[in-house]
């Protein structure tokens, strides 16, 4: 099974966009408050368009330390974006979600490229990268439904263990839901791209196994050691109620 990944003309790709344009007038019509979501929409585009430029010179190096520092910086903005449920208290909790990211992400990442993949050399750009991402991305999700939770249990007046409890099952159920509803409700990206591209499915089943696997672990462990480092915070621990109702602006 082979085939050669299409190319999508400008034009094509601009199609892409007639959803996004319904529903930012639905949002006009309904609340005239557009801005957030077509801030979002502008900054993913150029971001998108900027890291396709980064990407494509730093899968043709051959340093290891370009590859670590870029994964450095990963896993710092993550750290920094998983706190956005609790923005008051960001510098303080910083350095908890920064450590929390690293012990469930680095050693996945490592158990991933080197057990798994075997990869060679063990910092291949194309590979580590990505899948870094992915890590990284869920670690942070997991950590930012952990605080916000953990926070609105604490300010209601619930115990810590209690609190830890309620915020480390929150914190996983995007990633449980999606491990109940892969391959029936849905194709993942990793998988739908491998296919598209002409991978055999049966091949391209186990790479999302391995995917699924990784980031489900090194969510849960993430947000396990964040909401363990909180337990001297618990009596100081407050989220404002515009903090936790407003879009995520980072």
């Amino acid at each position: 099974m082979k085939s050669e990944l299409q190319l999508i003309p400008l034009e094509n790709l601009a199609i892409a966009f007639v959803p996004v344009l319904v529903v930012l007038a639905i949002l006009y019509r309904w609340s005239h408050d557009v801005r957030t979501p077509l801030l979002s929409v502008g900054r993913m585009l150029v971001q998108l368009l900027l890291v396709g430029y980064i990407l494509a010179y730093i899968f043709e190096s051959e340093k290891a330390a370009l590859v670590i520092s870029v994964l450095s910086v990963m896993m710092a903005a993550a750290s920094w974006i998983a706190l956005w449920p609790v923005k008051d208290r960001r510098r303080q909790l910083y350095t908890k979600s920064l450590l929390s990211i690293a012990i469930g992400g680095v050693p996945t990442l490592l158990l991933v490229t080197q057990g798994v993949l075997t990869l060679d050399p063990w910092f291949s750009p194309p590979k580590m990268i990505p899948l870094a991402g992915m890590i990284f991305a869920n670690a942070m999700n997991a950590v930012s439904l952990a605080a916000d939770r953990f926070s609105s249990e604490v300010k209601n007046g619930v115990g810590y263990e209690e609190a830890r409890q309620t915020a480390f099952r929150a914190s996983l159920i995007p990633i449980t839901n999606a491990l109940f509803s892969v391959g029936i409700v849905s194709l993942p990206g990793m998988m739908t791209g491998q296919i598209l591209s002409g991978v055999s499915p049966l091949i391209a089943v186990r790479y999302q196994i391995v995917v699924m696997t990784m980031v489900f672990g090194s969510a849960g462990i993430s947000a396990a050691c964040f909401l363990q480092m909180l337990k001297s915070d618990v009596n100081t621990i407050e989220c404002t109620e515009s903090a936790l109702g407003e879009e995520p602006v980072v």
